[in-house]
């Protein structure tokens, strides 16, 4: 339906006036008219008008003119010019100037019909996503940090509140990027221990050498390279929160003794003698399935029990519905405001491309892809072009084409890369698609400049 679409129709040719003013009206919009410059931005003080149709030559200014008196109001209305006699040059003035089209005379009305409902159909996008960041901003599609409305993501919402005002510990799972760490915070945020830190140590970033020291700390010259004295995150820690995401990747042999730890509520530093109490809820993620996990040996089975206390399921993104486009919206203003862009939001033959694709990344890779995609376009509205290429290309998502002769060092590179961008970023996620250990890939990625 097209009645909340209002043109206004500048000719000082009443007879062209009145004939286009007949066939919009029969297409359904609402039409008013105007035979000159002054006239027209009089009707526009009074009217609520979406778009205006303007012949190029007019008695008392050209429609150039009208053009730039319009946008210089505001810099969102669609004007299209319409002229008798255009040339390119005209045409390309025009375009820069800011005019949505520039059409000759005598008009292509099938062509004007099409482009009268794409600028419908961007006007109620763009009424849409307001409506959507209007309820965004209000935190009614939300909680704490976390955007979505759907229902796996209420459920989330009103575990992490049950448990918020207590200390047990919270056991969050979910695929890689799905938001764990946004969970942990909000939990911290929501609870007693607000006021106190909140020290996130993901456990498959640390080698495993160094992580007895990361989480206990060290006394001075424990270990070669230990010339100062450190404390560990539990001390850091205290009274408030730690949260140890990957917690499937720490080490089989450190596992008991960060159970002995949570146990009884006291830590030692490495190479010391002296035992600290501490204070500090535990909440632990993990992107594995923790059940099997325990049964393939790389868990154990009591430290699971006890982080298991509470258990936080994240939905992947797939399964989220229209949180695609709440997040969408979301990013996409983050974005405009750090680069300086001007974009107004999705088509939707984009929308249309990003649901058929699963995000194996998640919410993680929804967010990287659209940055670039604002970073493209700069302004107006996110093409399907403007997307990654396994967004846009379903035949091509998990594969990889190399020109016969590639070199085998390039291939590699190339083979990893892809895959940490498949799994959204996760180190141990790609090592185990890959058959490599963890510091291989880690040391991979940092020779290719990629943090």
């Amino acid at each position: 339906m097209a009645e909340d679409f209002q043109v206004l129709v500048v000719d000082d040719d009443p007879l062209m006036g009145e004939v286009l003013q007949t066939r919009l009206e029969q297409w359904g919009y609402g039409v008013f008219c105007a035979n000159s410059t002054k006239e027209a931005l009089k009707l526009l003080q009074q009217e609520a008008v979406q778009l205006i149709l303007t012949d190029v030559v007019m008695p008392d200014s050209s429609g150039l003119e009208l053009l730039r008196l319009l946008l210089a109001v505001d810099g969102q209305r669609r004007v299209i010019l319409m002229t008798g006699h255009g040339t390119v040059d005209m045409a390309v003035e025009a375009m820069k100037e800011g005019a949505r089209d520039f059409i000759t005379k005598p008009l292509d009305w099938d062509a004007l019909r099409v482009t009268l409902r794409d600028l419908q159909q961007e006007i109620r996008s763009r009424r849409e996503a307001r409506k959507r960041h209007s309820e965004m901003s209000s935190g009614s599609l939300g909680f704490h940090c976390m955007i979505g409305d759907c229902r796996p993501m209420r459920e989330v919402y009103e575990i992490v509140r049950r448990v918020a005002d207590t200390d047990a510990s919270v056991l969050i799972t979910g695929e890689s990027g799905t938001g764990k760490e946004l969970v942990a915070a909000a939990i911290h945020e929501n609870s007693g221990r607000a006021k106190s830190p909140f020290v996130p140590l993901n456990v498959a970033a640390i080698p495993g050498e160094l992580m007895e020291s990361e989480l206990f700390g060290h006394e001075k010259g424990a270990f070669t390279g230990a010339v100062d004295q450190k404390p560990g995150c539990f001390e850091m820690a205290h009274e408030g929160t730690l949260f140890l995401d990957e917690i499937g990747e720490m080490p089989l042999a450190l596992q008991p003794k960060l159970l002995r730890v949570l146990e009884d509520g006291k830590v030692r530093r490495v190479g010391g003698k002296k035992e600290f109490a501490f204070d500090v809820r535990v909440v632990a993620a993990t992107n594995r399935d923790p059940a099997q996990a325990v049964q393939e040996g790389v868990l154990r089975q009591d430290l699971f029990y006890r982080l298991n206390v509470f258990h936080v399921e994240l939905p992947p993104l797939r399964d989220r519905g229209d949180d695609l486009l709440l997040l969408s919206e979301h990013f996409l203003t983050l974005f405009n405001r750090k680069h300086g862009a001007r974009v107004e939001g999705l088509r939707d033959a984009t929308v249309e491309e990003m649901r058929k694709y699963t995000w194996p990344g998640n919410v993680r890779e929804l967010r990287n892809a659209l940055e670039r995609a604002v970073v493209l376009a700069e302004k107006g509205w996110i093409e399907p072009g403007h997307l990654p290429a396994p967004v846009r290309a379903p035949e091509m998502r998990g594969h990889i084409v190399l020109p016969v002769g590639t070199p085998m060092e390039d291939a590699e590179k190339e083979v990893i890369l892809r895959t940490y961008e498949e799994t959204g970023g996760n180190k141990s996620q790609t090592a185990r698609k890959l058959g490599l250990d963890v510091k291989t890939v880690r040391a991979k990625l940092k020779s290719y400049g990629v943090d």
